[in-house]
């Protein structure tokens, strides 16, 4: 039975490379975006092109309705669903006495109740023996200025990851986080772009690219990766 893939915000950036990763690895993948749905529809036109089987769905995951759709649509679509990729999210920066309270709220509406939500779905929809990987932040591995928001949201999802890979440990389901350093993509921000202090410190010596953290999520989403469960994997080059 070919295995079929929910990736969350997947219209571009590392989602985009995780659904073309998944794809060729012989997946069925849904394609999740929330705005941007030319972009969406060319992640799919190329899966197809290349002999895959995809599908575009329009959701809103700071939203619970939209997320029932999301799984239901994509499931319905590709008869069933046996991994999930939480890769939505918001990213804001400041510093904690100036931060906006409307800011923090839309940072942890999708980064906190979002990413709950839809690892409370997976675990009701997967089929036994699924994957969940949520995809994080190094940032929770050191705490630097201007990112108690958006590092503390993500620390809670992996806190969720972990507790839910006991909770889905007897379905053979496993959970768990990835953590990507400074990655080549549009919504890197042009002030980490050009920290060459912390380019210097990464001992590969380079940005990431969006396939360096596809690649790690297709050894997690694939029976390789049987055995890791409650785990955060970094993929930042050593930076963290």
């Amino acid at each position: 039975m070919t295995r079929t893939a929910l990736i969350t915000a997947s219209s571009r950036g590392i989602g985009r490379a995780i659904a073309l990763r998944l794809s060729r690895d012989g997946a069925s993948v849904a394609v999740n975006y929330q705005r941007n749905e030319t972009a969406a529809k060319e992640v799919v036109a190329t899966i197809e092109q290349a002999g895959g089987k995809a599908v575009a769905v329009r959701a809103d995951i700071a939203d619970p309705a939209d997320i029932t759709r999301l799984f239901e649509e994509a499931a319905g679509a590709l008869g069933g669903l046996d991994i999930v990729v939480n890769n939505a999210g918001v990213r804001a920066f400041g510093a904690v006495a100036e931060m906006p309270l409307d800011v923090l709220d839309s940072i942890l509406a999708v980064n906190v109740r979002g990413t709950f939500l839809v690892m409370q779905q997976a675990a009701r929809v997967l089929r036994d023996g699924g994957r969940i990987i949520n995809i994080s932040t190094g940032h929770t591995r050191e705490a630097n200025p201007n990112v108690a928001a958006y590092g503390g949201g993500k620390t809670a999802a992996e806190y969720f990851a972990r507790v839910l890979a006991k909770e889905l440990g007897s379905r053979r389901i496993t959970v768990n986080s990835v953590l990507p350093g400074l990655t080549d993509t549009d919504g890197l921000s042009p002030d980490f772009r050009a920290n060459d202090a912390l380019l210097a410190r990464t001992p590969l010596g380079r940005l990431g690219r969006p396939e360096d953290i596809a690649d790690v999520v297709a050894f997690l989403a694939g029976d390789d990766a049987r055995w890791v469960t409650g785990d955060t994997i970094a993929a930042a080059g050593g930076l963290v």
